[in-house]
């Protein structure tokens, strides 16, 4: 007999279940077809075609990152953290601007630097950096925005990342940066991370069948997960390419000084949501009119600010140093815009 006491979930408990991206990249096609149904194929087309375009990076950058996972090269992260302190900021910059891990990924990793003493410096460095690139990161800006903006952002994520770590670290005795921890820090992330495995890299993982299982799993994942944005990102390319006239936002976002480059590291910040988005969004801006390092300081500002790095610190950290997380954020970003916004105008 079936059991007829069990309640269907609630809206608010079913709400909180669904994937708001999936929600909105189904709402799309939805709405034009209600008030602009002529739409509704050229928005398909234009997304379908800018995710065959970038499809061959997308396998590269989640291939990589699977494999990385499955050999336990993720351990290598550690090293970072020995040594002299000016040599740690700067390992923790590279690795945290370079490795294939999200803020969500190294929060569990920090918490427990942080709680056997690590230097916040160091820390701070790889908070930083470790939101703005990654080689996943990497290939999609190439393939999108060009190899040149896609290795100024990796440069400008490193440079944040040593920023943040040699500022931390005059100031460490000030009142801002001591005693920085909660007294519960809440451990936790969005990326349901699995444990890394554990000692030596194994590089010829296939071997293994627990390997073998997290470099499919990891792949797949990847996979999706990558899709999902860049699609979004495409639909709302081509929504603003149709809609938003383009002297708009050449008026607003086209030029050079450091008015235009602040104003868009301000509007990054809480208007970003995630960077593989913001890929497809800034592709649709430049098309538009955006100046370069406007650009930039948007794409440094924004992903820094966005809410899994945010809640990777605001997790661990008392509000005063979170807040001068968000500070170091918004003025190395202000200064990549600027050097961005010079080097662009003399390559072009």
């Amino acid at each position: 007999m079936a059991d007829l006491t069990q309640r269907p979930p609630s809206f608010p408990a079913l709400w909180k279940r669904i994937d708001k991206a999936w929600l909105v990249i189904a709402a799309i096609p939805l709405l034009l077809a209600i008030f602009d149904p002529s739409q509704v194929v050229p928005t398909l087309t234009f997304a379908a075609g800018a995710i065959g375009h970038t499809g061959i990076f997308i396998v590269v950058a989640i291939s990589l990152v699977a494999y990385v996972k499955a050999t336990g090269a993720e351990t290598l992260l550690a090293k970072a953290f020995e040594g002299s302190q000016p040599r740690m900021i700067v390992l923790a910059a590279l690795l945290g601007g370079l490795s294939p891990f999200c803020s969500c990924e190294v929060i569990p990793f920090i918490a427990a630097l942080l709680a056997v003493g690590a230097p916040l410096s160091a820390v701070m460095a790889l908070w930083l950096a470790s939101p703005l690139m990654d080689p996943a990161m990497f290939t999609i800006t190439w393939g999108t925005l060009g190899l040149d903006f896609a290795i100024a952002k990796a440069v400008a994520a490193v440079s944040l990342g040593l920023l943040g770590g040699f500022v931390t670290m005059t100031f460490a005795k000030s009142a801002v940066f001591a005693d920085p921890l909660r007294e519960k820090p809440q451990v936790g992330g969005c990326c349901g991370v699995k444990k890394p495995f554990q000692g030596k890299p194994v590089w010829r993982f296939w071997h293994e069948a627990d390997r073998r299982d997290t470099f499919r799993r990891t792949w797949i994942d990847n996979a999706l997960f990558l899709f999902k944005w860049l699609l979004l990102a495409y639909l709302f390319e081509a929504l603003m390419l149709h809609y938003v006239p383009s002297e708009t936002i050449a008026r607003v976002l086209g030029g050079e000084g450091v008015g235009t480059v602040l104003l868009a590291a301000l509007v990054g910040m809480p208007a970003y949501l995630n960077g593989y988005a913001a890929v497809g969004l800034l592709s649709g801006l430049l098309d538009q009119g955006m100046a370069q390092g406007a650009a930039m300081s948007f794409v440094l500002a924004g992903g820094v600010s966005c809410i899994p790095a945010a809640i990777a610190v605001w997790a661990l950290v008392k509000p005063r140093v979170f807040a001068a997380y968000l500070g170091i954020a918004l003025v190395g970003a202000v200064i990549a815009g600027l050097a961005w916004g010079l080097a662009a105008g003399m390559l072009a």
